[in-house]
């Protein structure tokens, strides 16, 4: 038996949705493309890119509040909540998204005891917001809002082993230096392309039925193949 800490991604991992893309469509001046696609060719870091796509929000905290209440998680993951915390595994939501969005999202399904690390969201006047990066690493090699490496380093605590569960380029730093990854989306390719011990899934119903795997530590050895064929042999 092993014992486990989680550090889990949200936007595109726990919600079903990007917030911060949702947010931008619905209300961000004209400009914030040009600063998305400056990123995606690497001209600039996602904390440069987010700051100022921020910025270029036009919106109350109604507005905001309103679109937010129409942003669901994945329907397994409060019960995957439930069984992690049922065998004693801690769970913190690392995100380089909007802790602001986070809190209220995770409020609606009793989830807001979870501890979140992401950057702070907050208002600068009736229809204008900042982004704050308090979680930010000058270490950090692809200058993120939220440096996930760092957030492995702090949650280090042996005896316990660490799992990271996301789904995108936030989360590849991070997925080297945690003992499994369930991944899903473009973090697959990263584990596979990079040797990275780790699960494939599509969403929190895999990651449940998962779950005393990974306690009885069978999937820590294995790569995703092995640990496919090794959960069926054994089911």
């Amino acid at each position: 038996m092993l014992d486990w800490n989680i550090l889990c991604d949200f936007d595109g991992t726990i919600v079903l949705k990007d917030i911060t893309d949702s947010l931008l469509e619905r209300f961000a001046r004209p400009g914030w493309e040009t600063l998305e696609s400056a990123w995606r060719s690497g001209k600039l870091g996602s904390r440069e890119c987010m700051g100022g796509q921020v910025a270029l929000l036009d919106a109350s905290q109604e507005e905001i509040d309103a679109h937010l209440a129409t942003m669901e998680v994945d329907p397994m993951f409060p019960a995957f909540v439930a069984a992690a915390k049922a065998a004693g595994i801690s769970i913190t939501i690392v995100s380089d998204g909007l802790d602001y969005a986070i809190s209220k999202i995770l409020a609606r399904y009793d989830l807001a005891d979870l501890p979140i690390i992401a950057n702070h969201f907050e208002p600068e006047g009736a229809r204008e917001w900042s982004l704050k990066f308090p979680f930010s690493s000058p270490s950090c090699s692809v200058s993120s809002g939220n440096c996930k490496c760092a957030c492995v380093s702090r949650a280090r605590k042996p005896p316990h082993n660490i799992l990271l569960i996301g789904d995108g380029a936030s989360d590849f730093c991070a997925a080297d230096a945690v003992d499994h990854v369930f991944a899903k989306a473009r973090l697959i390719d990263h584990c596979t392309s990079a040797g990275i011990p780790h699960t494939p899934i599509a969403g929190f119903a895999e990651a449940l039925a998962l779950l005393p795997a990974l306690i009885a530590g069978r999937l820590t050895k294995f790569s995703s193949l092995n640990v496919v064929q090794d959960i069926s042999s054994n089911a």
